[in-house]
């Protein structure tokens, strides 16, 4: 279960966020001030990472120059004296990691997605990470945490968070078996199930570790809802082909797919910025006086 890939599904149309997507990612909006796709990137490092796999679409070059070096820019930088705005724009690109694009031609659901990077990542286990949910933890991050999990159980992990019943209906919801703290056997999953159904209330956030053999049901999946192929289908028949683990994550999760959550996280790392922190807590108390 040494996992190096992992998977960015990114192709989305971010129709939530227009018109601020019409010509950018809603990926590579910024939360203060680097986009949401920069902080994935950097969990995934943390977590030991090296190869990056994006899923994208024609709309979505803006994440590929991000990643790509701007000798241009740095020059200038340099020249000018900017040495920390420079070292800023280069650890944009972490040593010793790789990244490689390649589009979905339709949008045919999250499980599709990671499909379209099967020739990528080859029979490994992967991690898939969307940047939506940006996860703000302790430590290493929520993937580090998975990936021990992982290990420790020889299974595939994904990342679980309790809501309140009235809103699992939103979500993917497990039927979970209790082993530890933080630690359930996924007996089942449903999508989006109404709440009179739901078998609980511990719903699938935006972090997967995966054996390869999803790869192989996701390739025999029937669609689901909407005509597309959901990941969720595929994790159903993984639970009962070679069990699924679900790993209670610390931390919070900030919704970035949603105008609100974009707009907490915005504040709430605002106000955790080393440079911005006490005069922005400053001035959202002299807001508020």
């Amino acid at each position: 279960m040494i996992v190096r890939k992992a998977i960015f599904p990114v192709a989305g149309l971010g129709t939530r966020f227009l018109p601020a997507t019409k010509a950018i990612a809603k990926e590579m909006l910024p939360v203060v001030d680097k986009p949401l796709v920069q902080y994935a990137v950097e969990e995934a490092v943390a977590a030991g990472v090296t190869d990056f796999i994006f899923i994208t679409s024609s709309i979505k070059r803006s994440i590929a120059d991000h990643f790509d070096v701007n000798a241009g820019l740095e020059d200038q930088l340099e020249e000018a004296g900017k040495h920390e705005l420079l070292k800023l724009v280069r650890e944009v690109i972490p040593e010793g990691v790789s990244f490689a694009f390649t589009r979905q031609p339709k949008p045919l659901g999250l499980g599709h997605a990671v499909l379209c990077a099967r020739p990528l990542v080859g029979y490994e286990p992967v991690a898939v990470i969307l940047p939506d949910d940006l996860i703000y933890a302790e430590g290493k991050g929520t993937l580090s945490d998975m990936l021990s999990l992982a290990n420790q159980y020889q299974q595939s992990v994904v990342a679980v968070e309790k809501v309140p019943m009235e809103q699992v209906y939103k979500y993917g919801v497990i039927d979970p078996e209790h082993l530890e703290p933080g630690v359930y056997k996924m007996k089942g999953i449903v999508e989006k199930p109404k709440v009179e159904d739901a078998p609980s209330d511990l719903t699938v956030v935006g972090r997967y570790v995966l054996t390869p053999r999803i790869f192989d049901l996701l390739a025999t999946q029937a669609p689901g809802a909407n005509g597309e192929i959901q990941l969720t289908d595929a994790i159903a028949r993984l639970i009962e082909k070679e069990g699924v683990m679900a790993h209670q994550f610390k931390g919070k999760r900030y919704d970035c797919g949603s105008k609100l959550g974009y707009l907490q996280a915005n504040v709430e790392y605002g106000l955790r910025h080393k440079e911005l922190g006490s005069s922005f807590r400053k001035y959202l108390d002299e807001l508020h006086g």
